[in-house]
C-alpha cells in the first residue's frame, strides 16, 4: 500500500497543524501509512518585510500546491486563513477540519489590557486587518511589524522596550501550547477574526477519488459551512492582497451568522456590518454581505489597494 504523503510548511505551528491532521487520517484509516513531507514557501524565506509589501495570499501555499499538482504529495494542509479563495484549476479543499476558537488574544507587558492603551503606545502585529481594527480602537497607536514563529514574535515582543503588546490568533497558540502568556482573550465583536480564522484546510488534487474519501473522515460540517460563508465573501471582495477585511461566520443550528468587516489602513473610515441566513443560503450570504459593503464606501478602499498591488482576485 503506498505511502500517503502529506505536505507541510515547517513552521513548528504549521507541524503541529499537519502533525494532528496526520493523527486523525490515521485513527481512521490505521492501515494507510502517512508521513509528513516539509516543503518551504515563499513566505518562510522572506522574514524581513511586511507581508503586505511581499506579494499576495499564496505566499505560503504556492509551493505546496505546485508539488501538489505535480503528485509529489497526495495532500496538503494548509491554514485556512492563508488560502486564496480562488485555488488553482485542478485542487479542491478535500476536508476542513474542527475550527479552534477563532478570536484574537493580546499578550502584553505587565498585564496592560486593551482597553488601557492610549495614542503614542507602540502595539505589533503583521496583519492589516488587526491594524486597522485596532487604530479604529485607539486612534495614534503606533504600529509595528512584526514576523517570526509565533515563539519568535513574542520573544521580539519583550525584548523591545517601546512596544507595550501583540496581537496574535487564539488557536495557534492552543494548538502549541503556548496560552499561559496571554493577557485577554479579544471578543469577536472588538476585532472581528480573519477569514477562515482557526481552521485548518486539507487541499487535495480534485480528481483523486482515493485520497477525497480518505480526508472525508476528518471534515467538520458545521465549520466547512462557516468557512464556504467567510470564503464566499471574502472572494465576493476581490480577496487578492494582503488588505484589511475581516469576516466571522458561526453556525447556530439551521441558521448561519456572518460579520464582516472591510477598514481603510488608517483605521478611520470602517465598514461593517452583520446578517443571519438560513444555512442552505451561506455562500450567497457571503456574497450579498460583500456587495452590501461595496456598495456602501468599501469599493474605493479597496479599489486604491488593489492598485497599488497589481493583484485583485475575485469575481
Amino acid at each position: 500500500m503506498k505511502t500517503v504523503r502529506i505536505g507541510t510548511r515547517g513552521s513548528a505551528l504549521a507541524l503541529a497543524q499537519s502533525g494532528w491532521v496526520k493523527s486523525l487520517l490515521e485513527k481512521a484509516h490505521p492501515h494507510r501509512p502517512i508521513e509528513l513531507v516539509v516543503i518551504k514557501t515563499t513566505g518562510d524565506r522572506i522574514l524581513d518585510s511586511p507581508l503586505s509589501k511581499i506579494g499576495d495570499k499564496g505566499l505560503f501555499t504556492r509551493e505546496i500546491e505546485e508539488q501538489l499538482l505535480r503528485g509529489e504529495i497526495h495532500l496538503a494542509v494548509h491554514s485556512m486563513k492563508d488560502l486564496p479563495t480562488k485555488l488553482p484549476e485542478g485542487l479542491a479543499i478535500g476536508a476542513t477540519t474542527k475550527r479552534e476558537d477563532p478570536c484574537d488574544v493580546f499578550i502584553s507587558k505587565g498585564g496592560l489590557r486593551l482597553a488601557d492603551l492610549k495614542g503614542g503606545d507602540a502595539v505589533a502585529t503583521s496583519s492589516l486587518r488587526r491594524r486597522s481594527q485596532l487604530l479604529a480602537m485607539v486612534p495614534g497607536l503606533t504600529i509595528m511589524d512584526i514576523r517570526g514563529n509565533l515563539g519568535t514574535r513574542i520573544d521580539k515582543m519583550h525584548a523591545n522596550p517601546v512596544l507595550k503588546g501583540l496581537v496574535l490568533a487564539h488557536a495557534g497558540l492552543i494548538r502549541l501550547g503556548m496560552t499561559d502568556g496571554i493577557t485577554e482573550v479579544i471578543p469577536r465583536d472588538v476585532i472581528i477574526p480573519a477569514v477562515g480564522q482557526a481552521s485548518l484546510a486539507v487541499e487535495v488534487r480534485s480528481g483523486d477519488g482515493d485520497i477525497l474519501e480518505m480526508v472525508s473522515s476528518v471534515n467538520d460540517h458545521g465549520a466547512a459551512c462557516e468557512i464556504q460563508c467567510e470564503r464566499s465573501f471574502m472572494h465576493a471582495l476581490g480577496g487578492g492582497c494582503q488588505v484589511p477585511v475581516a469576516g466571522s461566520a458561526t453556525v447556530t443550528g439551521e441558521r448561519i451568522t456572518l460579520t464582516g468587516m472591510v477598514a481603510s489602513l488608517d483605521g478611520k473610515t470602517c465598514y461593517r456590518e452583520t446578517r443571519t441566513a438560513g444555512l442552505e443560503e451561506r455562500e450567497l450570504l457571503g456574497r450579498e454581505l460583500a456587495e452590501t459593503l461595496l456598495d456602501r464606501g468599501a469599493r474605493g478602499i479597496l479599489d486604491d489597494i488593489y492598485k497599488g498591488c497589481g493583484s485583485r482576485e475575485g469575481a
